[in-house]
């Protein structure tokens, strides 16, 4: 038999798991949710049960506001994630909701973790428990509810947005559990450089989960050390190499973000447009999805004002296809400036919608017979070209007064080129021409 004392379960605990939360004042940070006053702690704290939906990043209380919701109110806690459970395990918690308020009178609170991840036929199996008042509905994402949370339940739920835990709500909350002697680290007595923590904190970037789970491994190899040894700066170092800035990819935060990016290169922003893009990639997103979103900014936002930009981005596209990265991101990080520094005309992108308006407003209407080939006697017969007039053999190589579009149709001048870049000089030839056709 070993001579090993047995661990504490407590401290087989993750140190976050253990510093979780008991009251609200112990919840770091989220004070526009739950300062005096504000209408969730109100909530909380007279114990008025409503059904609600928690949005926001990992690591920020989601789950722990549930509880202490639940715990305020004297309420029956399930929790469930829809990572694993599914209709059967709903109707379950169902049955233990009824049987609690038969057996003592008390609501029930049913949490469930990543709600955005159940389907619309799973979501609205709530909807009846609802309505009746067996069940409070706490949901928690870290997904926008407008796109992944069905109406029905969105319409029966508030909605509360938790923020990412600032720097110094985080370096609190590393020193609170440093000193805890009951759920923390105050037993082992180590020092740490506040530059360690700090470090942390930034390295947590907004998530609470992290940082203590940060703290906890530093804290490790602390003891690992020998006596005497904390928490240093290089120790902090160590744990923190490798993380990674809040990014899902294909969730909310990457639109958002390429959205900045794109926005940043239309608005003329070079270093806003570079900041987004350097981002994105750290966070994981794919370069060569970036790349193709660039060729779409060169389209869209500059066309014909800097014509150079279209090739400059499907080069550094093909650029980051052959060499992969550092390079290959550093063509894209070349495209990117340049397009946020060249002159912008959308010109032909809002030209293009009043085309496609057209066509759907006047339909199918017939090619002119002038503008039509004649490969065949019996079409030219029929008057198959009779009337064209050949450009080139026109001055300026311009058949002026000749008219393209069906007749049926009126005049339509959808191209209306931007006074800036190459598009300054093609607006002054087309109107040379315009007035030449008057």
């Amino acid at each position: 038999m070993s001579g090993t004392a047995p661990v504490a379960p407590d401290a087989a605990r993750p140190l976050a798991d253990r510093m979780r939360p008991r009251s609200l004042e112990e919840v770091a940070g989220q004070t526009h949710l739950l300062g005096a006053g504000k209408p969730l702690r109100q909530a909380i704290e007279t114990g008025r049960l409503h059904s609600l939906i928690l949005w926001g990043p990992p690591g920020t209380g989601k789950t722990t506001l549930a509880r202490l919701i639940a715990q305020r109110s004297q309420a029956q806690f399930i929790a469930l994630s829809a990572v694993m459970a599914g209709v059967k395990d709903i109707r379950t918690a169902v049955e233990m909701a009824r049987a609690e308020r038969e057996r003592a009178g008390r609501p029930t609170v049913l949490f469930l973790d990543e709600v955005h991840r159940f389907n619309k036929a799973q979501q609205d199996t709530f909807l009846p428990y609802l309505e009746d008042g067996t069940l409070t509905f706490v949901g928690a994402t870290t997904e926008n509810p407008s796109f992944e949370v069905v109406s029905a339940l969105l319409s029966r739920a508030r909605v509360y947005v938790l923020k990412p835990l600032a720097e110094a709500e985080l370096v609190r909350l590393l020193n609170t559990a440093l000193t805890d002697p009951q759920r923390g680290l105050g037993a082992l007595s180590l020092a740490a450089e506040p530059a360690a923590l700090e470090l942390i904190a930034r390295a947590a970037d907004g998530d609470g989960r992290r940082a203590l789970n940060m703290l906890e491994l530093a804290a490790a190899l602390a003891e690992a050390a020998g006596p005497g040894e904390g928490i240093t700066l290089a120790r902090a170092e160590e744990v923190a190499s490798g993380t990674r800035r809040r990014f899902d990819k294909g969730g909310e935060q990457f639109y958002d973000q390429i959205s900045a990016l794109h926005k940043a290169v239309r608005g003329t922003d070079p270093d806003a447009a570079l900041y987004w893009l350097g981002r994105m990639l750290d966070g994981g997103c794919d370069p060569l999805y970036i790349a193709r979103r660039a060729v779409r900014m060169a389209i869209e936002d500059i066309g014909l004002a800097d014509p150079r930009a279209f090739t400059l981005a499907l080069d550094a596209w093909e650029a980051y296809d052959r060499l992969g990265s550092p390079e290959g991101e550093l063509a894209i990080a070349n495209a990117v400036v340049y397009l946020a520094c060249a002159p912008k005309s959308n010109a032909v992108y809002v030209g293009f919608g009043e085309v496609k308006a057209d066509v759907e407003r006047f339909g199918t209407l017939d090619v002119p017979l002038r503008l039509r080939n004649a490969p065949t006697r019996l079409m030219k017969d029929l008057g198959y070209g009779q009337g064209y007039r050949y450009a080139h053999d026109e001055p300026q190589a311009y058949a002026a007064g000749e008219r393209y579009l069906p007749d049926e149709m009126p005049d339509r001048r959808y191209y209306r080129p931007a006074p800036r870049g190459l598009e300054i000089k093609i607006g002054e030839a087309l109107e040379k021409l315009r007035k030449a056709k008057s």
